[in-house]
């Protein structure tokens, strides 16, 4: 299969053709700017990624499955709506204030399992807009969104983690909000008086590539795409963002362990700004892409495990890929070029995200089933 977006409708529909009998869950797991030669089981060397190379061992690895596009708004847009994202105006990459590019009057993917029975969440990275458009209230409830196009829960960050506001929204409504402290956000200029990676680049705890539009609010001690001011509880720490989706997810599977569930898991690794948790900080040898890697495979392993402990697994399909292609230097000098220490990102292919050439969408797409329950299916 060559187009992801379609690739991935046509596995769930093979899936939900046994509802009938059995109703399986679903768990969709999308990476972010992860490459074919990321992953041990696409021959990568220099990286150990047991809990993914476990994944495609007891399941089905596919080698020539692509997104419909080399970034990221548009390969999620096609993921969601199962439509082909240069058809629609406005898919192109979005700032952190977009307003939504999902229809809500159309049929997506979290409402076709909607219509099966299941229960349907998010929880990660969105990067399709929210509201009804950018200038919006970061501080009541913000609408259109995930759930309005077919998620019943959603536990998200708007856009990118490089770029504001950096803060996490359950369904509607900033996590942590304090009225007394509230949120503005423009990417035209510069709202309240936030210290800007431009102005105070000895505050940051990585620099930020020249010409990369990085250099501006300073959030965490990185600077990110956009301003903001205000907000300061509800900010994340990025070392702990995907422990955060970690436990949104393995919460949500808990709740749902006699209801049949789709579960969207976008994790944000290993897009920049690369930051993971200490635990995994210096371990690859790599850089810190190469420890978000290591990250991201562990975050699985641990899913997994949980899957396990609820006696869940077997009655689970589990589907993986990433949105795009690989890159190194995305606007952050953090080890990703001048430690890669022989690692291919790309595998033996020509190009990376951004890139027409075949390593912009063509992407490690695993998918984990029981064989002895649901191989026929496909």
């Amino acid at each position: 299969m060559k187009k992801a977006g379609l690739f991935i409708w046509l596995i769930i529909a093979a899936a939900l053709s046994a509802i009938a009998q059995q109703q399986p869950n679903v768990i969709y797991i999308y990476a972010d700017d992860l490459g074919y030669g990321d992953l041990g089981c696409y021959g990568a060397t220099k990286l150990q990624t047991p809990h993914l190379d476990k994944l495609a061992k007891g399941g089905i690895r596919f080698t020539n499955a692509h997104s419909t596009s080399a970034t990221c708004t548009p390969s999620r847009y096609a993921l969601i709506t199962g439509q082909y994202p240069w058809k629609q105006h406005g898919t192109g990459i979005l700032p952190g204030d977009a307003a939504l590019i999902i229809p809500t009057d159309k049929i997506t993917l979290p409402k076709l399992f909607k219509q099966a029975g299941y229960a349907t969440a998010i929880v990660g990275k969105w990067h399709l807009g929210l509201g009804e458009k950018t200038d919006k209230n970061w501080n009541g409830d913000i609408k259109p969104g995930p759930n309005e196009v077919g998620f019943d829960y959603s536990f998200i960050f708007p856009a990118t983690a490089d770029r504001v506001p950096t803060v996490f929204l359950e369904n509607h409504r900033v996590v942590a909000l304090d009225t007394a402290d509230p949120i503005l956000v423009d990417y035209e200029k510069k709202v309240g008086n936030e210290p800007t990676g431009k102005e105070h680049p000895e505050l940051l705890k990585m620099q930020s590539s020249p010409g990369q539009g990085h250099d501006n609010t300073i959030v965490n001690g990185i600077g990110r795409i956009g301003y903001m001011s205000g907000g300061h509880q509800a900010r994340w720490v990025d070392e702990e963002v995907s422990l955060t989706f970690l436990h949104k997810a393995t919460q949500f599977i808990t709740d749902h362990q006699q209801h049949p569930f789709f579960l969207y898991l976008a994790l944000t690794e290993p897009h920049v700004p690369r930051m993971p948790a200490t635990q995994f900080k210096g371990k690859s040898g790599l850089g810190y892409r190469g420890d978000a890697i290591l990250q991201l495979d562990w975050t699985i392993g641990q899913l997994v495990k949980h899957l396990q402990a609820s006696g869940m697994e077997k009655n689970t399909l589990i589907i993986f890929s990433s949105d795009n292609g690989p890159v190194l230097d995305d606007g952050y000098q953090d080890g990703a070029v001048t430690l890669l220490n022989g690692h291919t990102p790309a595998g033996p292919l020509r190009g990376g995200k951004y890139s027409s050439l075949e390593a912009g969408t063509r992407d490690p797409a695993l998918d984990h089933v029981d064989p002895n329950d649901f191989r026929a299916c496909l």
